[in-house]
C-alpha cells in the first residue's frame, strides 16, 4: 500500500517523447532498468569514490555505492509505504554525472569549463540520461519520466539561481519546476547516499590505514556503537569488532532518518504528493541531534582521508591528468572518437559548444581509461 503521498505510476506526468506502456513493468521500473542497461552506469565500475579506482580491490567506487545506495534507498521507501521502484531509480542515476577521479576530477573540469559555462556532476547526470546516451532509434537519451527526472535534478533540494546549463537546456524542453522540493521518493534517495557514503567512507579509510579503529572509536555515534560491540563480544577480533560496530552506526542512521521523517510527515499531513513538492522544507530529513553528530564526523574525515597527504598526492596526480586532456583535446578535436565527431561538426568555430563536447568526453572517462589515454597523448604517466 502506497502512502497517499507517495509516487503513484498512474499518474506520472510522462515522458519528454510519449511511447506505449509496457503491459507488465511500470514506468519506474522501465526507467530503472534503462539506468542499469546504459553506458554510463556501467563505466561507474571503474570510476573512484575516494580511492583512485585500481588502487585496491577493497575499495567502493561509483558502481558499488551506487549499488548501496539504491539498497538504503530501497529500505527507508519501504518503511515508509513510497514508490519503491522511483526511488531506486533516482538512486541508481544520481552519481551518473560523476567525472573520473571523483570530486577531484570534477573540481578540475569545473575550473577548465568556467569560461565555457561550468560544469556540475548532478547537471550531468541530466544531460546523460536526456542526450548523451545515444542508442534508441526515436530519441536520444533515455527518455526516462519527468518524476525520475525531476529527482535527479532537485534530490538535494530546490534548484535557484543561475542554472548550470546542462541543466537549464533541458528545463527549457522539459519544465521540472526547479525552484520546488523533489517527491518524498528523491528525498529519501539523497538521505540514502548520506548513510552510504558516512558508512563505506570509515570502512575505505580504516582499510587504507588512515587512521585507527580507537580514534573512529572516540567519534560521535560510533563511540556508543564500539561500546555496545566491546559489551557483547568482549573477545572479538578486530576485523569482527570493527564490522559489527559499523553495521550498527548504519542502523542508527536508517533509524534515525525513519524517526524523523515520520514525525515530519505526522506533522505536515500531505494529502499528495504536490503537498510534499510545496511543503516549504524537506521532509526526509536526519534529527537535528544526529546531523550535528554527523557534522562532526565529516570534518574528521575530511581532515584524515580526503585531504590526507597520501590522497593528496594522489589527488594533484590525476588533476593534472584533467587539466592537460581538456586542453589538448579543444586543440585536437579531430583525436575524439568517430562516434564524437558529428558533435564536433555540430559545434562547427562555436567554442563554447566545442568545450561542452570535450567536456562531455573527458566527464565520461573512467579512472584508468583517463590515466591510460593521457600516457598515450602526452607521453607521460602520471
Amino acid at each position: 500500500m502506497l502512502a497517499k503521498y507517495a509516487c503513484d505510476p498512474a499518474q506520472t506526468r510522462g515522458r519528454l517523447h510519449p511511447e506505449p506502456e509496457s503491459a507488465f513493468r511500470s514506468c519506474y521500473q522501465r526507467d530503472r532498468d534503462r539506468i542499469i542497461h546504459c553506458s554510463a552506469f556501467r563505466r561507474l565500475k571503474h570510476k573512484t569514490q575516494v580511492f583512485v579506482e585500481h588502487e585496491g580491490d577493497f575499495y567502493r567506487t561509483r558502481l558499488t555505492h551506487s549499488i548501496e545506495v539504491a539498497q538504503v534507498a530501497r529500505t527507508l521507501s519501504g518503511v515508509l509505504n513510497l514508490n519503491g521502484e522511483l526511488t531506486e531509480a533516482v538512486a541508481l542515476a544520481h552519481d551518473l554525472g560523476h567525472t573520473p577521479f571523483g570530486h577531484t576530477g570534477e573540481d578540475a573540469l569545473s575550473e577548465l569549463m568556467a569560461p565555457y559555462g561550468g560544469f556540475d556532476h548532478n547537471a550531468q547526470a541530466i544531460r546523460i540520461v536526456t542526450s548523451l546516451e545515444r542508442h534508441y532509434a526515436e530519441f536520444d537519451g533515455l527518455n526516462l519520466t519527468w518524476d525520475t527526472l525531476e529527482g535527479l535534478a532537485k534530490h538535494n533540494g530546490p534548484v535557484t539561481g543561475d542554472l548550470p546549463y546542462a541543466l537549464a537546456d533541458y528545463n527549457a524542453l522539459h519544465d521540472l519546476e526547479l525552484s520546488t522540493h523533489a517527491s518524498a521518493e528523491a528525498q529519501v534517495a539523497a538521505l540514502a547516499d548520506d548513510i552510504a557514503y558516512n558508512h563505506h567512507d570509515i570502512h575505505d579509510g580504516l582499510r587504507a590505514q588512515l587512521f585507527t579503529q580507537e580514534e573512529v572509536g572516540e567519534l560521535p555515534i560510533l563511540r556508543d556503537c564500539f561500546a555496545e560491540v566491546d559489551r557483547i563480544y568482549p573477545d572479538i577480533d578486530r576485523y569482527r569488532r570493527r564490522h559489527e560496530a559499523l553495521r550498527r552506526f548504519f542502523g542508527v542512521m536508517v533509524e534515525d532518518v525513519i524517526a524523523e521523517t515520520r514525525r515530519r510527515l505526522a506533522a505536515l499531513d500531505p494529502q499528495s504528493v504536490t503537498d510534499i513538492r510545496m511543503a516549504g522544507q524537506p521532509v526526509v530529513r536526519f534529527t537535528d541531534a544526529i546531523w550535528a553528530d554527523l557534522k562532526v564526523l565529516r570534518r574528521f574525515m575530511f581532515d584524515r582521508m580526503y585531504r590526507a597527504p597520501s590522497v593528496m598526492v594522489v589527488r594533484r596526480e590525476v588533476t593534472k591528468v584533467v587539466m592537460e586532456l581538456f586542453p589538448h583535446y579543444l586543440a585536437h578535436p579531430d583525436l575524439l572518437p568517430p562516434r564524437w565527431q558529428v558533435d564536433v561538426a555540430r559545434a562547427g568555430d562555436d567554442k563554447v559548444a566545442l568545450a561542452r563536447v570535450v567536456s562531455d568526453y573527458v566527464s565520461g572517462m573512467t579512472d584508468r581509461y583517463a590515466i591510460e589515454i593521457h600516457s598515450e597523448l602526452l607521453g607521460n604517466d602520471s
